[in-house]
């Protein structure tokens, strides 16, 4: 074993959704779904088949190798609209019930997924508060930077590493980008809403605009106060949600596929994706977490939001198991959300109350991987966006088209992590070479700095350290060959922010391992393309499996239950739904979570 290198195994429990006991469960005496449904059905469709007596619902249809046409000529003539996706062998289709039960029993279909809703996942602050009279914007303190170790602790806003996302393109799939968001270097537009046509920027709805600012505004209209992480990388909006910040998952796979296949000619780098849905069937079967898991094969980084059910609304007693699709992704960097009190120093941060914890439903994987600031930020929304116009108590100064406005979630985490991504690929072409997606996380987990009182399975490996990442990535050659010690110079496995000097965690959360030591100073096979984080790899003499999670809190009840604290309590309607999902409040046409809860001047979409 190199030197330096431990290898520890936590408390495990193998958390184990058996989906023939979760299908069984549903499909009672009396049930209108047929037996042979279930096999090849997710958990939501099963659900939908046995309450459903009339009307549709759209379908993901995954067939065998080479068969989608043959499929498609099938149900041409039964159902309502059939399409063609951008990923091969899978179909997008409109289907009633007992169509829905004939194309479960075909042949040449492999597994039927339900094409649900995806939504943004931020909080609105409601708080009422009047925007200041005057030319000039009353701005909040709002130390982001400060706390990410990135600028200097002066007050002058000067950057400590010169890299900033230059010739790095971020796709961003969400809701748009307003046209009169100035803040952006550069911005480029595809509606998938309607077929991922390239057209003018617009944002009626107002997240993506709010999670583009915090990844790249430069902070000219703020007067740098509002500068986002990485202000000169390229925005590249893929819009998916709508004016009521909904969108379909299909949507969401087929911009993934688009950022692609457009890697090169529009220097996509990093997805972000501050969005998601329930997690309804295991990964390895997912189509919107098939999609992320090839985007990193192909070298793109993905960075998605944990969700926001990680407490109970009411009296934010911890939740166990909320993480969203596609955060359940092994290859994504999945991000949590820190309250930092809007101080820069590190002693007074918490995990926020409403960021999900692991560990994944089905599969039990470990997640989040980290933690982000993502509370009471900061960013642009458009004056015209449904948000803006709902929510004016989250207005701090409304001069100008693009008000700057205060949101939760961690749909504001994800983008600070995604900036961070772009700032260490730019670190690391400066060696002629680009860093690779597992690369990219290892060095987030081992430069992240623990939070105390929080387990692995709500802080992954601790909060991300901006400057400690960029440091360890502007040191290594990513042309080292595989095997060789790849250090250009030494890094001290420290950073001083806030005044104080604080050590990196120095640990990566692999599969049901946590490594300690200096492995990511060299170029171990780990971080090849297509390596899935969390395999069965070899690490120097030791072989690590990553088949189960760690775990340092009670024994996960899954079907229609959920940890909350340390008491099992029935989940329903009004909580997060997992066993019973008409709380969802899936219809014939699509799956909408229409409802908000208010905690803390915040109202959570759930």
């Amino acid at each position: 074993m190199p030197s330096g290198m431990t290898i520890v195994k936590r408390r495990v429990f193998v958390a184990c959704a058996s989906a023939a006991v979760v299908v069984a469960s549903l499909i009672t005496a009396g049930s209108r779904a047929p037996l042979r449904l279930a096999p090849k059905l997710d958990r939501a469709l099963v659900e939908w088949s046995v309450r459903a007596e009339r009307g549709e619902v759209r379908v993901l249809i995954q067939t065998r190798p080479g068969r989608a046409q043959a499929v498609s000529a099938r149900l041409q003539p039964k159902a309502e609209w059939v399409r063609a996706s951008s990923t091969p062998d899978l179909l997008v289709a409109r289907l009633s019930r007992p169509i829905l039960d004939d194309i479960a029993a075909d042949g040449d279909v492999a597994r039927l997924s339900i094409d649900g809703a995806v939504i943004g996942l931020a909080a609105k602050t409601t708080t009422a508060k009047s925007p200041a009279p005057g030319p000039t914007p009353s701005l909040l303190n709002q130390p982001l930077l400060e706390t990410l170790g990135l600028v200097t602790p002066d007050g002058t806003g000067r950057r400590i590493s010169p890299y900033i996302g230059r010739q790095i393109g971020v796709a961003i799939i969400d809701s748009g980008v307003s046209g009169n968001f100035i803040d952006l270097a550069q911005v480029t537009f595809y509606d998938f809403v309607n077929g991922g046509v390239p057209t003018q920027k617009f944002d009626n709805y107002g997240h993506g605009t709010h999670v583009s600012g915090l990844m790249a505004s430069t902070g000219l209209t703020s007067f740098g106060a509002y500068q986002g992480v990485a202000p000169a990388a390229g925005v590249v909006m893929l819009r998916v949600l709508d004016a009521n910040g909904n969108g379909y998952t299909s949507d969401v796979i087929n911009a993934i596929n688009f950022a692609v296949a457009n890697k090169a000619a529009l220097k996509i780098g990093v997805i972000n994706l501050s969005l998601g849905h329930p997690i309804y069937e295991p990964a390895a079967t997912d189509p919107l977490v098939q999609a992320v898991e090839r985007a990193v094969a192909n070298g793109i980084v993905v960075v998605v939001a944990a969700g926001n059910f990680g407490g109970d609304p009411a009296t934010h007693v911890p939740a166990y198991a909320g993480i969203t699709s596609p955060g359940n992704a092994p290859d994504a960097i999945t991000v949590g959300a820190v309250e930092t009190q809007q101080t820069a120093t590190r002693s007074d941060d918490v995990v926020a109350w409403y960021s999900s914890r692991g560990p994944t439903w089905y599969d039990g994987y470990q997640k989040p991987d980290v933690v982000a600031p993502g509370s009471h930020l900061l960013s642009n929304i458009p004056l015209n966006s449904s948000i803006y116009t709902t929510y004016p108590g989250g207005v701090v100064s409304n001069q100008g088209s693009v008000p700057y406005f205060r949101m939760s979630g961690t749909s504001m985490a994800a983008p600070v992590v995604s900036g961070l991504v772009a700032s260490m690929l730019e670190a690391s072409q400066a060696h002629g070479g680009t860093l690779t997606p597992n690369a990219v996380k290892a060095i987030l987990q081992y430069t992240a700095i623990p939070m105390a009182g929080a387990d692995v399975l709500t802080q992954g490996a601790g909060m991300v350290n901006g400057g400690g990442a960029l440091a360890l990535a502007a040191a290594i050659n990513p042309l080292a060959p595989t095997g060789a010690w790849w250090l250009t110079t030494a890094v001290t496995p420290s950073t001083t922010i806030a005044g104080a000097s604080l050590a990196w965690g120095q640990r990566i959360v692999w599969g049901d391992r946590i490594v300690w030591g200096d492995q990511i100073y060299t170029n171990d096979p780990a971080w090849a393309l297509r390596i899935v984080w969390g395999d069965r790899i070899v690490w120097g003499d030791r072989i690590i499996w990553g088949t189960s999670t760690v775990w340092d809190g009670n024994q996960a009840v899954w079907g229609a239950r959920i940890i909350w604290g340390n008491s099992l309590l029935t989940i329903g309607a009004d909580r997060i739904v997992w066993g019973d999902l008409s709380g969802l409040g899936i219809a014939p046409t699509s799956i909408t979570w229409g409802n908000l809860e208010r905690a803390n001047g915040d109202l959570l979409p759930r």
